[in-house]
Order: structure tokens, then sequence, then C-alpha cells
């Protein structure tokens, strides 16, 4: 059922914009919208593009990686466990309430207590009010990456979501793939409010009249975002006028762009990991390390990169890509299908057997094709697959069910660092701590989640990188997953619309800041 939702009088925080800001409205086309309002409940691309829009964080990454403050105008080191933050001085919330440091406080506790975030902030004992513009942030032992990690503290306006909605339920409740109230009302500093919204087809965002960031460049006073899932009918959308910008760009489609004099591509090399994961728990062959390593093998990601890809993407026989602490230049793709089918015989399941797959077809690029030329790979070592895709509003939920034996995901490492994929995919999943959240593989080794956790507080570079690796060499020996390729990335927009200033490699675009001519 489709929901028309007016957040936080989102139609009144546009009254009396700057007269020296002429209205622009951008037109963008995205493969899906939001699944939630709550920056909370999923930690997902989707939704970190959808809280730089309507929240702030306490530091942004800049593109060459480094940190720039937002909501804190500045970072000191108290020791060697402690960070503090100087809050910025006279923000407020879209509700109008002002922004102090125990909203950063009751945000940073929210996030501890969500079951996608807390694996990512379990090096971090509190965040704690030094005074009303000033927080410390404490972790439990030394951590090198605790600017990497404020990049995910989005202040939420904690008066607004204290309380009871009209069904008598929490305002401040985490509730994934639910209707609670952050799922469906938001209150941010960001840059914009959200006037309306039709789950699956448009989302109506307004410029914030009271927007703390007077030097942004940013001119656009309404964005009108539009799902479409469909690759090609995002681009023809592009190249007919009917929308301004449009995200991902089939590889495909790139050519039409480049030729086409009104509009233009931009494109960068992406760190995100394409994998399937062989779920343990529900096939018993998948237990067999010989098994795992026959799919690894059996699987041509250079050729699905070459002809699927169309080149606009890297095979991958790893989890961190090349620049990462944990890389290394020897763990390579390895398709060999003799070697496959004598790994299966050698496991005594030569005959095969029956599984079924799942993958989504609008969340990565080509991301049911791709599935479909994995399941067809595994036909030739005897192994039938049942595939069904769908979109990733539905995938999702069945993702966290675990609902088939094998199923896509694709990772970018939240921290810019290789310990972070094994954190979320292939530690021994814990509900308690939140590590292993989406390891839908159930795979677990003990020496792997020691080795992850003892890096977290190594302050030494070198000794750390060293550590990364032998998690990586562990990973590649098991086949604890199926890499397939890092993800590049690629965006497209009319002439005149400035989309190379606010693009990077997270794919978070900082629309606040975009310029339209």
């Amino acid at each position: 059922m489709r929901k028309f939702i007016t957040v936080a009088a989102a139609a009144a925080m546009c009254i009396g914009l700057s007269t020296t800001l002429h209205a622009k409205t951008l037109k963008l086309a995205y493969d899906a919208d939001p699944v939630s309002l709550d920056p909370h409940e999923q930690l997902s691309g989707g939704t970190l593009q959808f809280s730089h829009m309507v929240f702030d964080p306490l530091v942004r990454w800049t593109k060459d990686l480094g940190f720039e403050g937002r909501l804190a105008e500045s970072w000191t080191r108290v020791d060697d466990k402690t960070m503090r933050f100087n809050l910025r001085e006279g923000v407020k919330f879209h509700s109008g309430n002002p922004m102090t440091s125990l909203d950063l406080v009751w945000t940073f506790d929210r996030l501890k207590k969500s079951p996608d975030f807390k694996g990512l902030f379990a090096p971090f004992e509190a965040m704690r009010v030094v005074d009303r513009n000033t927080v410390d942030l404490v972790t439990t032992e030394p951590y090198p990456l605790v600017l990497h990690q404020a990049t995910y503290i989005f202040a939420m306006d904690s008066q607004y979501y204290t309380g009871f909605d009209a069904h008598n339920k929490s305002k401040s409740a985490i509730v994934k793939h639910g209707d609670a109230f952050a799922s469906t009302n938001a209150s941010g500093t960001g840059p914009y409010t959200i006037a309306s919204r039709e789950q699956g087809v448009k989302v109506v965002f307004k410029r914030n009249a009271s927007y703390w960031d007077t030097k942004s460049p940013g001119n656009v006073t309404e964005i009108v975002l539009t799902p479409i899932k469909e690759g090609p009918t995002r681009v023809a959308a592009l190249l007919s006028g009917d929308v301004d910008f449009i995200a991902p760009v089939p590889p495909n489609d790139m050519p039409r762009i480049k030729k086409n004099a009104g509009t233009k591509l931009v494109t960068m090399g992406g760190t995100r990991i394409i994998t399937f994961q062989l779920n343990q728990d529900r096939v018993e062959q998948f237990k067999d390390k010989r098994v795992r390593q026959a799919i690894v093998h059996a699987i041509n990601n250079k050729g699905i990169v070459k002809k699927i890809m169309k080149g606009f993407a890297t095979a991958a026989g790893q989890q961190g890509p090349k620049g990462y602490a944990g890389y290394m230049d020897n763990l390579a793709p390895r398709y060999d299908l003799k070697k496959a089918k004598q790994l299966m015989k050698d496991a005594g399941v030569e005959k095969g057997f029956s599984v079924t797959m799942m993958a989504p077809n609008n969340r990565y690029v080509n991301d049911a094709k791709i599935a479909e030329a994995v399941a067809s790979m595994l036909s030739k070592i005897n192994i039938k697959v049942d595939l069904k895709t769908m979109p990733k509003a539905q995938y999702w939920p069945a993702f966290d069910e675990r609902a088939a034996d094998i199923m896509m995901i694709g990772w970018h490492s939240d921290t810019e660092d290789s310990a972070n994929f094994s954190e979320f995919l292939t530690m021994t999943p814990n509900t308690e701590t939140g590590y292993g959240q989406y390891n839908s593989g159930n795979y677990g080794n003990a020496k792997v989640d020691g080795l992850i956790l003892k890096s977290q507080s190594m302050t030494d570079p070198a000794a750390r990188s060293k550590t990364l690796q032998e998690v990586e060499q562990i990973l590649y020996d098991d086949a604890a997953f199926v890499p397939l390729h890092w993800q590049n990335l690629a965006w497209a927009a009319r002439k005149g619309v400035g989309v190379e200033a606010v693009v990077n490699v997270m794919n978070f675009p900082y629309l606040g800041d975009l310029v339209v001519k």
C-alpha cells in the first residue's frame, strides 16, 4: 500500500528561503528509493545516501579520504582511548529544536542498540557529555579508526523521537522492515527535509531554510527522487530530459551517454566487493571446504567482468581491494573448471546436488544478470540452482531471514579499511555483539574472529596490515565466501549539473553542495 507522509512540517521549513538562492529543482533517478527514513535501521549504501541529505554526521569523508568537520567543528585526542569533539553552536533540527551534546549522546546510545550498527561500534565504550557543545567518544582499547566511525554518527533529534506514537509505540524504536515512527518520520539537521514520500514511487526533498552550513555552494531547493529499477529505462529518462541525474549507470549504456551532447558521464574506481555466501546451516555439503573451493573454482569472475560488466569492475579473489591494509597480491581469482570438478569428486559429491539462490535485481550493477551467470556456471559441476531475484525492498527482509542457500551480498567498507569486511561478512554471527550481521553463510572461524578483534587495538600500521593479511589468507584457503568483483562507480547527468564536485568513492553524493546551472 502506498503511503503519503508529511515529515517535521517540511513545507513550513522552506518558507523564507534566502532570496539569493534561486529556485532549482533536481530530478533524480536512483535504482531504488530509501527503504526507511530511520538512519539506524539498515547499514546500507541507500540508507547512507539518504542520511547525508536529511541528517549530518559529526565528520565526513573528503574526496581524498581525509576528514572534514560537519556537526563537529574540531576534535582533539584527550588520551589513547578518548577523542573530544567540539560541536557547532546554533545548529537546529528540522523540528526547530536546538542541537546539543545530549542529542549526540542519545544518537550514539541508539546506534549501539541497532542490530546493523552495533557491530560497527563494538570497539566503543561510550559517548559522554562534557558540556552543552562538547562530547567525548571513548573506546574500550586504543583504536585507530575513531574518525572513520564518526562519519556514521548522524545526529538525531532526541526530543522529536521521545515519547509514543499514535499506536502507543515508542518513537525511538528501531524496527527492521517495519512501520515504526522513525521509519516514516525524520527530524535531522541536514540540508533537506522530506516534503512527501510515496514508497517505491517518489520522494520529494525541500531545502532546509535553517540549514547551518551557509557557506555551502549548493543551490538546489527541491529534489524529486524517482526510483527507476531498470538501468536502460533510467538512461532513457536522462537522455529524454525527464530526469537530470541518474545512478547507477549500466556499463552497456555508458557509450550512449558519452555520445550525447547534452549529458556527461562521471566514473570512479570502486571498492565495493560483490560476493555470494554459502549457507552452511542450510546445506550440509557447504560445510566441506572442498565443496566451497569447488564453487569458487567453478565461477569465472574474470569472464563476468568482461562480458557482463563490460570491463567496468575488477575481478576479486579476496575481500579488500588494492590499497587496503589486508590486500595481498597473490590472492587472485582462481577460475579452473577442471580443478572444480576434481574437488567435487574428492568431496564425494561429483553427481551434484540442488540449492536455492536469491539475489536482488536493483541493488548492484547487473546483479540479476550476474546471478544468472553464476547459476549457469555452477551447473557445470552438477550443482542445480533454483534462482529467484527480487527488488531490494523485498530482498533485504529475505536476506535477514537467510531465506536461500546461496545469497548475494555487496559490501563497501564503512571505514575504508579491510577489517570492516570481516566484522560484518565473515566473522562468526553474534546477535549480542553485532559481528557477522551480514554473514548469511554462517561461516565461522575462531582464528579469524580473534585476529579481527586483535586488529581493533593495533595502532602500528605495519603490524596491523600483517594481521589483516593473515585474515584474508585464511578466508581464501577456506573459501569462506565466493568473491566476484569490486564494482566501479558511475553517475550521469545533464550538462550543467555539477555532479563531479559532490560524488565520491563511498557513493554518498553530497547533494547539499550540488550546484545546478
